[in-house]
């Protein structure tokens, strides 16, 4: 994995913007891995989360900050999280056995595929039937066997959905969120972005430098020209 030039940040901020959340954080991992996005697309969440933390912690550093409202009362919960802290071991990737039945892990194309689905019973029946290997015909899907699926795929892929345990410091009320890695690594994507802008232009306006000129320089001489003009 390869740490972001100023280029590759502009570059992918301006491809992403179209993007929905889930193909921006294949992006990003596209630009940092050199492989192809659809490639990573198939790779179980798990391993795509903690390749995402990787980048973060390489990129931006492993602090993540960020914050939630509560549902209670409307609250502002902050919260600030290790990402090292967050890692866990690789879970096998091979096929699981449940009910006679044979699924693999979902990926992000999985979920891609499923977001339309009218209800989480509905979007979660969906993914299932996707991560199929060996189902014979359609299954009649209990709430217990859907449950016992779901449990068996979070135990063999435990970073696929990172939940956080939060509370309310107003009216104490707790809850958990889910722990969107992409989103955090989007947001420093273009945070960076917009500040390599804003100093593209304020030294185009002052010195006439293209933009290549301006990103070559390094990081303290630019620093130091921008401290100058705003002088």
């Amino acid at each position: 994995m390869r740490t972001f030039s100023n280029f590759d940040i502009l570059e992918m901020w301006e491809r992403g913007r179209p993007l929905h959340p889930l193909d921006r954080g294949l992006l990003a991992l596209s630009v940092a891995l050199s492989l192809p996005a659809e490639e990573l697309a198939n790779w179980p969440l798990g391993r795509c989360n903690r390749a995402l933390l990787d980048l973060h912690c390489m990129s931006f550093g492993s602090r993540l900050q960020g914050w939630t409202s509560c549902a209670g009362c409307g609250e502002k919960v902050e919260f600030d999280l290790d990402a090292n802290a967050l890692m866990t071991a690789d879970g096998p990737e091979e096929a699981l056995l449940v009910g006679g039945e044979r699924f693999r892990l979902p990926t992000s194309r999985d979920l891609e595929k499923v977001m339309a689905a009218s209800d989480a019973k509905a979007a979660a029946i969906r993914l299932i039937e996707r991560c199929a290997v060996s189902a014979s015909g359609a299954l009649a899907w209990s709430d217990r066997m859907l449950e016992e699926v779901e449990e068996q795929m979070a135990s063999a892929d435990p970073m696929a959905e990172i939940r956080l345990r939060l509370r309310c410091p107003t009216c104490d009320r707790e809850w958990d969120e889910t722990l969107d890695i992409a989103a955090f690594v989007w947001a420093e994507i273009e945070a960076r972005a917009r500040r390599l802008l804003w100093e593209v232009h304020s030294l185009a306006t002052a010195y006439g430098w293209t933009e290549a000129e301006t990103l070559s320089l390094p990081v303290a001489r630019r620093a130091m020209y921008l401290e100058m003009v705003q002088a």
